[in-house]
């Protein structure tokens, strides 16, 4: 699935984030793209804001040619409602190959340099664990500072790393662990998840594997990302990264 129904408030911007433009295209076009040319990928839900799902078919969807988004959902008020509805959708049937047995991959519509060779690595250690992340090793050294400001720990850098999307899970095992979730939320209990993985941790105890990504699969969060972002796409299209590429093919 492909999570793009977020307003972007911090972008500053009347537009919501997933349609503003990276290289002459929407931000979203590329992380479509990936998957629409992914050997990994079968099929695709898009979740988007429920009021964008027209101009996401016409300007999207259609504009572009994408056929492996095979159904558009609404989001919801929060990511994990998004992604919630997601499931119960792939769940009642949505897509054309029924994926109750397979494995789901979760990506935000705003980290638009999502790689082939990312979803490969992901796929493989998901047929491993059940359960993967794509993250990277942290660079620099963090601390934990109480709430006045003070440091409080300085954790070993060395075992820290920054969590990316997608994140990737036997379709089964998140949908249940989601389940649980809002289980408990219905319930009036105070659950506090900040990503798919920690649903999952939190709800099942399942570990899960991280896999190493790239620096470069950013997501799109303020002006300053994207003015990052087009600096990555033009180094990406320049002549010189293509020579480079093809002399390490060469080797």
């Amino acid at each position: 699935m492909v999570l793009a129904a977020g307003s972007g408030k911090r972008m500053r911007s009347g537009m919501a984030k997933q349609f503003m433009t990276l290289g002459g295209r929407p931000l979203l076009w590329y992380s479509l793209q990936a998957v629409e040319r992914s050997a990994i990928i079968h099929d695709c839900v898009l979740v988007t804001g429920e009021k964008d799902i027209p101009y996401v078919r016409a300007e999207i969807l259609e504009r572009y040619g994408f056929r492996k988004a095979a159904a558009v959902i609404a989001g919801g008020g929060e990511r994990y409602e998004s992604v919630y509805n997601a499931l119960r959708a792939i769940a009642e049937g949505c897509l054309p190959e029924p994926n109750r047995d397979g494995y789901v991959f979760i990506h935000d519509g705003a980290r638009p340099f999502l790689s082939e060779n990312i979803l490969e690595s992901a796929y493989r250690n998901v047929v491993r664990y059940r359960a993967c992340v794509a993250a990277v090793p942290v660079k620099d050294t963090v601390k934990i500072a109480d709430k006045a400001g003070f440091v409080v720990q300085t954790p070993d850098r060395s075992r820290l790393w920054a969590v990316q999307t997608p994140q990737v899970f036997e379709t089964a095992l998140i949908t249940e662990a989601y389940r649980k979730l809002f289980l408990r939320l219905e319930m009036g209990e105070a659950v506090s998840v900040t990503d798919d993985a920690m649903v999952l941790e939190t709800m099942s105890g399942i570990p899960v594997k991280l896999v190493e990504a790239s620096y470069k699969n950013i997501k799109i969060t303020t002006p300053e990302d994207l003015r990052m972002a087009e600096s990555l796409l033009q180094e990406e299209n320049s002549p010189t990264h293509f020579a480079r590429c093809d002399a390490a093919f060469l080797d």
